[in-house]
């Protein structure tokens, strides 16, 4: 799933305008002008099109998780992901909607991709360990659609 993809869906779950998305990159450190999201935001094949870096949407996730939860100010700052996978995608919206286990195993059925409780957990382990599992385009697809109904109705 390309960046894109998951700001435009984040940005319909969240229902905020784009002046909104800048704000939330801001609270993470990262001057994004609001009339640069719309070109972000706009399909693959649409003229003025342009693709969203990991750099903007690692700032975005991050400061999602402020959004949602605040900003803790006694500890210092994480350091924003260079490259992003869709497994450290699905581990910020877990941080940032505070999801545990049963709500992320909810909103997969909702979706109709139930997983066993190894399958999600393997989700969330270190690339090095040897249980871990590569969350595919599909599967976060499936979790932001869910999501979405979780979180929107």
């Amino acid at each position: 799933m390309n960046n894109n993809d998951v700001l435009r869906s984040l940005r319909y779950l969240l229902d905020i305008s784009d002046a909104q998305v800048a704000d939330i990159c801001r609270l993470a450190g990262y001057e994004l002008a609001a009339d640069a999201v719309e070109p972000l935001l706009k399909k693959d094949d649409e003229e003025g099109q342009q693709p969203c870096s990991d750099e903007v949407l690692a700032h975005f996730l991050d400061g999602l998780v402020f959004h949602k939860r605040g900003k803790d100010d006694s500890r210092p700052a994480q350091p924003v992901a260079k490259r992003l996978t869709n497994n450290i995608i699905l581990k910020k919206l877990r941080v940032a909607f505070e999801l545990r286990d049963e709500d992320m195993h909810e909103i997969l059925r909702a979706a109709d991709l139930p997983m066993t409780k190894a399958e999600l957990s393997a989700l969330f382990r270190s690339p090095e360990h040897k249980n871990y599992r590569v969350c595919g385009d599909q599967l976060l697809r499936n979790f932001l659609r869910g999501l979405t109904q979780r979180q929107r109705g």
